[in-house]
């Protein structure tokens, strides 16, 4: 059975489009990367011990996973642009809730920006494989290169946004809802101008029996999970080698800033290339050198992190180009995307629970960095086998 796209009739140019995908893409990790520098403040004025921590960041890794098959039944009920302007606006409204002065708010409002962010997520994708099919490594690097950008600049400005206004971290958090408002003025006028394009009531069966659909599901798990676990802790690793909560913000952005290359780089490079095998197995190697710089290297920590942001960066463009790459439209690109995100994320939200209660647990991080390092090894085999030249479905 297959699915279809009724033929846009938007009036909105093609270069507007690609603003708000990075507008909205952009907005897809600060409600989470935010979190990371102000953690210890968040656990101090919350009495949160460092498991409660681990699921207040893990949580909203959670709903990407749990919420993602839910994207797609709403596209095909109200079209992928109505969808997206949705996903804004419950985002702006969660944090706008994660802001009120109460711990049952806080992890309200992290649901309610995971469930926005699941949405972005499964659909953006899915609209670069309809309107951009013959530009799909550039649009898709523009997308993984925005979603880099906007975790780095959550990384890295939160704390002396916060410092610098007199804030607590509630409000500093929260003022992220304006650039989320900003995304929604941005994403307006492809509603308005009637480019809501309404996917086919039948839906892509068989995925699930896809070896294929299963390895970039795989890789897209196993790359998230490292990369929530080490956004979500690194900063407070270097907090308690003496970094302050500024300075290790700032490592975290660094590695975004690298990311953003990686991201940008290589959707491209692998749209060119019949086969993205050593690409995959070269980047994650690449990310495990700098996660081992941070283990072993003391002092060493800005160079490891940039290692550790490229290779990341790269590993995420590169699993969501497999997404538009191994699927041989926008309708299979669409179910492709929430079955990878919707298993992926759901693993990948055991690793920053798993690294917050290692920690409790042992009283070091060497043990818990040591697993993430291990983990890189399945994700290189995994993406070897997605990076082959084949398509879901056929």
């Amino acid at each position: 059975m297959t699915a279809t796209l009724t033929p846009p009739t938007t009036r909105v140019p093609t270069w507007w489009i690609g603003v708000g995908v990075v507008l909205v893409a952009a907005n897809l990790r600060p409600a989470v990367v935010g979190v990371s520098p102000l953690l210890a403040e968040i656990r101090a004025t919350g009495g949160l011990s460092g498991t409660a921590a681990g699921v207040l960041t893990a949580l909203p890794v959670l709903c990407f996973g749990l919420l993602a098959p839910f994207a797609p039944r709403l596209a095909r009920r109200t079209g992928i642009e109505r969808a997206l302007l949705i996903a804004l606006v419950l985002l702006i409204i969660g944090f706008g809730v994660r802001s009120l002065d109460s711990v049952v708010a806080l992890f309200s409002g992290t649901v309610l920006v995971g469930a926005a962010i699941a949405t972005g997520n499964v659909l953006l994708p899915a609209l670069i494989k309809r309107d951009f099919a013959h530009r799909t490594g550039l649009m898709m690097g523009l997308f993984s290169m925005s979603i880099s950008a906007g975790g780095a600049l959550a990384a890295g400005i939160t704390v002396p946004v916060e410092r610098a206004a007199g804030l607590d971290w509630r409000a500093a958090l929260g003022l992220w809802g304006l650039f989320a408002l900003l995304a929604l003025v941005c994403w307006l006028p492809q509603v308005r101008g009637g480019g809501t394009t309404v996917m086919g009531t039948a839906r892509v069966a068989g995925l699930t029996r896809s070896p294929l659909a299963w390895q970039v599901t795989a890789f897209m798990g196993l790359q998230s999970l490292g990369y929530y676990a080490a956004a979500s802790w690194l900063p407070a690793v270097f907090v308690e080698r003496g970094f302050d909560a500024s300075a290790a913000g700032l490592l975290l952005s660094l590695s975004s800033v690298t990311g953003i290359v990686g991201g940008l780089v290589t959707p491209v490079l692998a749209a060119r290339l019949p086969r993205q095998r050593l690409l995959a197995a070269g980047l994650t190697a690449t990310a495990a050198l700098g996660l081992l710089g941070v283990l072993t290297l003391p002092g060493a920590e800005v160079v490891s992190m940039a290692v550790l942001g490229l290779g990341q960066g790269a590993a995420l463009g590169l699993a969501l180009t497999f997404m538009a790459l191994r699927a041989p439209d926008a309708a299979h690109a669409s179910q492709l995307s929430g079955m990878a995100q919707s298993v992926g994320y759901t693993v990948a939200a055991a690793g920053p629970f798993a690294v917050g209660a290692l920690h409790d647990l042992t009283g070091t991080w060497t043990v818990p960095l040591v697993v993430l390092v291990v983990l890189f090894v399945p994700q290189a085999v995994v993406g070897v086998f997605a990076g082959r030249n084949r398509l879901v479905g056929r």
